[in-house]
């Protein structure tokens, strides 16, 4: 087995371990809070570099370097992420809320739509409050515009192991 294909495992079982257990803490960090950070000091070599050769074409990993966004939404593992696709002009965030129902079934995936981005308001279990940030255009003037709502997805709590069925999307103020 190659060393390269070794580490790509290692990583992806290390992945997946932590996509289907572990909840990170998020933190939400302004742009001003991002600046603020002080950096630290670019490394020296202290080796010879190793040349790494791109991946063999994979539908799968095509996919997942699409994935933009992602942030963990409720106690009971619901993570919604965001892939870029699409005219950016009009949109081109593909929203989703995933759900995982254990290692038989893999992630149940329910698509939100395509919006320029969301913002999370807040969640508990079976609920999450979305800000969404959609393109208009109006089509008597040709003029792209854009607008904010608000929407509350909710679902019913299943077992342990278990994904949702169906989800509601429920428009808000």
């Amino acid at each position: 087995m190659s060393r390269h294909l070794f580490i790509a495992m290692a990583l992806a079982s290390t992945v997946a371990a932590t996509a289907c257990n572990a909840q990170p803490e998020v933190k939400v960090t302004t742009t001003t809070e991002a600046a603020a950070v002080p950096q630290a000091a670019p490394l020296t070599a202290s080796g010879a570099p190793e040349t790494l050769t791109v991946e063999a074409e994979s539908e799968t990993l095509q996919s997942a370097a699409s994935v933009v966004r992602m942030d963990w939404v409720a106690e009971d593992g619901a993570k919604m992420f965001g892939t870029a696709g699409g005219d950016p002009a009009m949109n081109g965030l593909y929203s989703y809320i995933a759900f995982y129902g254990g290692p038989g079934d893999g992630w149940s995936v329910f698509m939100l739509g395509n919006f320029l981005d969301y913002t999370v308001l807040s969640s508990s279990a079976g609920r999450v409050d979305l800000d969404l940030h959609e393109s208009t255009y109006n089509e008597a003037s040709g003029e792209i515009g854009s607008r904010h709502r608000k929407v509350i997805v909710s679902w019913t709590v299943p077992a342990e192991d278990e994904a949702p069925t169906a989800i509601t999307v429920t428009p808000a103020s």
